[in-house]
């Protein structure tokens, strides 16, 4: 009997985070790096079991890491930034990621279009790589050593390229003939470990519109790869959209198989013939890797069925749309879900079961199933139907409020930007080069706590409202005394930027252990959105409310925005991504209009994830524009003119979006910008950007803290950009994430930094 079934990659983080856990605690200096090693071993044998149990038949190794895959790549080809050489070991991997008390950090920004970030290689026509594969290795034998023959997962060297940036101004591609003996290299070690070794290269760059200089790149260096050894067989995944002009590429090389995702890549079914003809292997991604449903099984039949028709049965494998990495582990731990709402879904750990019980009904039908997976499809069938016609989703009212915004032509705010601006400035008076936060402080194990024991109603709600009330209170007096102009309130009452309005607002639920990674040790818990979404009352207005009456000085209201919320969430499946990011919309506009009715004047709504919900394919970048910009306009539509409206954005290129920016219409936007230098922001100024911009001048990813005299300098580099009437000045991000002694030292120098420009410039 036949069994297929394959998974690209599995989450690293453990199912009770042990690996955020034991790195923050050693980062802190509370255990030694001998102790981060003994829990990475152990989640991964522990992971390698779990889908061995599953029945799964590919299970990778070199999917895990300490912080990132495409760091691990650097370390794997010695592509190492000079300012690092002098470092080794831990200090070198873990300085690389996050900066140390000398050292700048390595840019990260965003994994395609999903909420992982990656730290961004830096190479030269300098550098000299040579091979470091002990990582690969040992972790193929640490498998071997279970019983567990694994697949080696690899970045792939023109994904590797695509994603890094040349610090000497050239095109990365230059470099291919530099890395790619280093990649052969690796392959002549690897066919060492065993007879036969499957090799799985991820070049999701493939995916993207990539012109024929790149595409042409494709066969000479995989036939270089595939020739190193016979007893290597060598897979190239690719996953998010489709793939077709690389993959008939592909199939004139000697690859063994090809992934492809076709779920987020639906036109994949085009490549199909030419696979077919080439008797390759097709790792078919019919199990969402990205999402939290309960799969379809009829449906993802229906659709191996359809590619079958092409594709010979012997040739197809079963497979997740891409790496599990960004779904949460296991539901195992969920106790308070809505049993309705629970039996809907599938973290990491379910998926595989679902890929297993498809790759056996497909290749040996249903009559070979045994009673628990007899068992199983039939319960697949009810909880898919019952969430199709269930009761929780839909809500009329919502229904009626869209329809009066449909019949809007125009969601423009009143007043030209020059209008709103000249207005503002005459109410708020604030100065040139105004100095602020992007909103959040130091989440402090106080705090923390006092939530976590509100929500377990082990204190009651007058003594969480006075802890959160202290915090504010220490958080504004610390602010007034640095002398920073705008002031926030801290967020101490919120968990989350997306997880805290989910919470209050109508067709969101919650997990309790429902964690994806989204950078290094850092997890986010996305909501569910199962529903039709209103807001039943005010969600910020007491807190923001009650900060400003505790200064003179002008407090920002904080939201998130409608695009932010979305692209952060788990999304419903079952209506356009485009009509539930209108019905979050029309939500944050009426908590602008209670903001605005209740004193505050500056309000901040953050869309960090913006450019991240980005189709990968320009065809399609249109059309999420064009809504994706509507929603942030009917968010902000409620706003009068002398209400000034800030926006944030995340690690970004912005010079594919600046008009769309523009079209926002915001009066502020403030960028990360700080590992990036001034580059980001030279955009603004080519297109003569009239808005408002606060460029980060100082990460916040890294616990180092900079220097007046750094600052000063990183300020100058600005105004050679844009005029000091234009600029603000704040840090990258927002603070949740930092410690407080650094972040008040770090925030003293900003406005020190600040007055020593101010009074240079005068």
């Amino acid at each position: 009997m036949s069994v297929n079934s394959y998974v690209v990659g599995f989450p690293r983080i453990g199912e009770q985070r042990e690996l955020k856990k034991v790195l923050e605690s050693f980062w802190a200096k509370d255990c030694s790096f001998d102790d981060v090693k003994k829990v990475a071993s152990d989640l991964k044998k522990r992971h390698w079991k779990y889908q061995k149990d599953a029945g799964i038949e590919f299970i990778s190794s070199n999917d895990f890491s300490l912080y990132d895959n495409v760091l691990d790549t650097c370390i794997l080809l010695n592509a190492i930034p000079k300012r690092f050489k002098n470092l080794k070991n831990e200090e070198l991997y873990f300085s690389m990621a996050r900066g140390n008390d000398s050292t700048v950090a390595m840019e990260m920004t965003k994994w395609f279009n999903t909420n992982y970030h990656y730290i961004v290689p830096e190479l030269s026509l300098e550098d000299e790589y040579k091979l470091n594969a002990t990582k690969i290795v040992e972790e193929y034998k640490e498998a071997k050593e279970l019983g567990i023959k694994t697949k080696i997962n690899i970045i792939g060297p023109i994904t590797f390229l695509a994603l890094s940036k040349r610090v000497d101004r050239g095109d990365t591609f230059e470099l291919l003939n530099k890395i790619l003996p280093i990649y052969e290299e690796l392959l002549k070690e690897l066919e060492k470990l065993d007879d036969e070794i499957f090799v799985q290269f991820d070049e999701p760059t493939f995916v993207k519109d990539n012109d024929s200089k790149i595409l042409s790149l494709i066969k000479p260096a995989y036939d270089r790869l595939c020739e190193v050894s016979k007893n290597i067989k060598v897979v190239v995944t690719t996953y998010f959209e489709h793939s077709i002009e690389a993959t008939k590429v592909l199939v004139n090389t000697p690859v063994w198989g090809i992934g492809l995702d076709f779920l987020y890549g639906e036109e994949n079914i085009q490549a199909l013939e030419d696979i077919s003809k080439s008797n390759k292997k097709l790792i078919a991604g019919i199990v969402d890797g990205r999402n939290i449903w309960k799969n379809d099984i009829q449906t993802s039949l229906e659709k191996l069925s359809n590619i079958s028709k092409t594709i010979d049965k012997d040739n197809l494998i079963v497979s997740s749309s891409c790496s599990l990495l960004h779904t949460p582990f296991t539901l195992k731990y969920e106790e308070k879900l809505q049993d309705e709402i629970k039996d809907w879904l599938s973290y990491s750990c379910e998926k595989l079961e679902e890929i297993n019980l498809i790759s056996k009904i497909f290749f040996n039908g249903v009559d070979n199933l045994k009673e628990k997976e007899l068992l199983d499809l039939e319960k697949n069938i009810k909880s898919n139907f019952e969430r199709k016609h269930s009761n929780l989703i839909h809500d009329e009212n919502v229904q009626k409020r869209i329809n009066v915004i449909n019949s809007f032509e125009n969601f423009s705010r009143d007043g030209s930007f020059q209008e709103r601006i000249k207005l503002q400035k005459e109410i708020l008076k604030y100065k040139d080069l105004a100095t602020t936060t992007i909103g959040s402080f130091p989440q402090t194990p106080e705090v923390r706590k006092s939530r976590r024991d509100f929500k377990n109603a082990t204190i009651s709600k007058e003594q969480y409202l006075k802890d959160m009330k202290n915090y504010i209170d220490e958080c504004i007096a610390f602010q007034e005394d640095c002398d920073l102009e705008v002031l926030v309130h801290g967020e101490p009452e919120r968990n989350d930027m997306v997880e805290y309005f989910g919470e209050q607002l109508k067709g969101f639920a919650f997990s309790q252990n429902g964690w994806v990674q989204s950078y290094g040790s850092r997890c986010v818990k996305p909501p569910f959105i199962f529903g039709d979404i209103s807001r039943p009352k005010a969600m910020t207005v007491d807190w923001i409310t009650y900060a400003q009456s505790k200064t003179k000085k002008i407090m920002k209201g904080m939201l998130t925005g409608p695009v932010t919320i979305l692209n952060w969430s788990f999304v419903r499946d079952d209506i356009p991504r485009s009509e539930i990011s209108k019905q979050i919309a029309i939500a944050i506009s009426d908590e602008i209009d209670d903001l605005q009715k209740a004193g505050i004047k500056i309000i901040q709504v953050d869309e960090a994830a913006f450019k991240e919900g980005y189709p990968l394919r320009n065809e399609k970048i249109k059309d999420y524009e064009n809504w994706a910009v509507r929603d942030f306009k009917i968010a902000v539509s409620s706003a009068k003119k002398e209400t000034q409206i800030h926006t944030h954005m995340c690690y970004s290129e912005f010079n594919d979006i600046i008009k769309t920016i523009e079209d926002m219409d915001a009066d502020v936007i403030s960028i990360e910008t700080a590992r990036s230098g001034n580059e980001l922001l030279k955009i603004f100024k080519k297109v003569g950007y009239k808005q408002e911009v606060g460029p980060g001048v100082y990460d916040i990813h890294s616990p180092r803290v900079p220097s007046v005299e750094e600052m000063k300098t990183q300020i100058k580099l600005l105004l050679k950009v844009l005029p000091k009437e234009q600029l603000w000045i704040n840090p990258d991000c927002g603070l949740k994430t930092r410690k407080w002694k650094e972040t008040k030292q770090s925030l003293l120098n900003m406005v020190e930094a600040v007055k020593q420009i101010r009074a240079e410039y005068r």
